[in-house]
């Protein structure tokens, strides 16, 4: 059974976590550069890949969405207090409508695509000689900062949702000739309280990304060096993760879909946690519950979070994403508090011991 030498993920997170890793920047080609040196002396063929795609969803989808949610939730209950129902239903519906819409035309392979602000970004791709493993491990190697934390983002995504909702209701209320004023306050509170810290939600480069995610790249570099050289598997370290799932979203396009286990924020506290996306793989999920050093929460992927087993997942992958951190990580996430003073690097071992013993279980 796969064991990870002491100490050795704290000191490749001490490397990789001196600085933002903004996707496309000189650092992120440094900690690419380093894990590159790692992976070789292992024994491993390492490769860069790069690709193309826009920053368009990754830097101005979440705000422009909220715009749209806010300015549809306004709109609606002004037109509700004026004492057209009518028209508030209809604001309601054509607003869901447009946001439907601009969410297909922002997700997926659109992140490909898009002719807009075009950037080119490069992935790790590290494997045991020539031939293709169906099992790899994943982390991105990319860091980004936002002036609120992924536990206010995703708290302002479900608030807008909530209150798209309450619009709704209000307006059908009100065509029932019911009581309705106090379910359009409802909605604009609603709205007031969520739209503030997803409309800020626009990318920066102010984070170190010690959690997020300079640890689960340690994490993978110090499981690949632990498992046994016979089993057949590769690592895969993508770039611009936070700027729409980019670099997984390329490299699927070109590899016959496997099995991937990501690595994405560990903590030195929480829980250890396995997070799927669609349909459950109940027999990978297994597989990690068996040889996990202690009991693994399961769970859906919250609404509002995007990692890179999504992505595999959408292009018919068994996909699924190891953390381990609590609320108070989200708190830090996305922020310049996301650094070595307030990581010591304590969880990373005990998923680098998952990765490794998952990788010698499938293989």
């Amino acid at each position: 059974m796969a064991r990870v030498r002491e100490g050795e993920g704290v000191a490749h997170l001490a490397v990789l976590a001196c600085e933002p890793r903004p996707a496309g920047s000189d650092a992120e080609a440094r900690a690419h550069d380093y894990a590159h040196r790692v992976l070789d002396a292992a024994g491993f063929t390492v490769s860069r890949i790069p690709f193309e795609y826009s920053r368009v969803p990754g830097r101005y989808a979440t705000p422009i969405g909220g715009a749209l949610a806010t300015a549809t939730i306004v709109l609606a209950a002004i037109a509700g207090l004026h004492g057209r129902a009518d028209v508030a239903l209809g604001t309601c519906g054509l607003g869901v409508l447009i946001l439907v819409g601009f969410a297909r035309a922002m997700t997926g392979d659109a992140v490909l695509t898009l002719p807009w602000s075009r950037a080119t970004g490069e992935n790790l791709v590290a494997t045991w000689g020539s031939e293709t493993p169906r099992i790899w491990l994943v982390a991105h190697v990319d860091s980004k900062s936002q002036p609120v934390p992924s536990l206010m983002r995703v708290a302002g995504i479900l608030l807008l949702l909530l209150a798209l909702v309450a619009a709704l209701a209000a307006a059908g209320v009100q065509l029932a000739a019911l009581p309705h004023r106090t379910a359009w306050w409802v909605a604009l509170l609603l709205a007031a309280l969520g739209a503030p810290p997803v409309l800020a939600s626009v990318v920066g480069t102010r984070s170190d990304g010690a959690v997020d995610n300079a640890s689960g790249v340690a994490a993978v570099l110090a499981a690949a060096v632990a498992v046994r050289p016979e089993s057949m598997f590769g690592v895969l370290l993508p770039s611009a993760e936070e700027l729409g799932l980019a670099g997984a979203r390329a490299w699927a396009r070109d590899v016959r879909p496997g099995t991937a286990l990501n690595c994405d924020g560990v903590d030195d506290a929480g829980e250890l946690t396995i997070m799927y996306s669609g349909a459950a793989p109940t027999p990978l999920i297994q597989t990690l519950a068996t040889v996990a050093p202690r009991p693994p929460r399961v769970r859906r992927m919250p609404l509002g979070l995007l990692t890179d087993s999504v992505a595999l997942a959408d292009r018919g992958w068994t996909a699924l994403t190891v953390s381990r951190g609590s609320l108070a990580t989200l708190r830090r996430i996305h922020t310049p508090h996301d650094s070595l003073a307030t990581l010591r690097g304590e969880g990373i071992d005990e998923v680098a011991t998952l990765l490794a013993r998952a990788v010698e279980a499938l293989a």
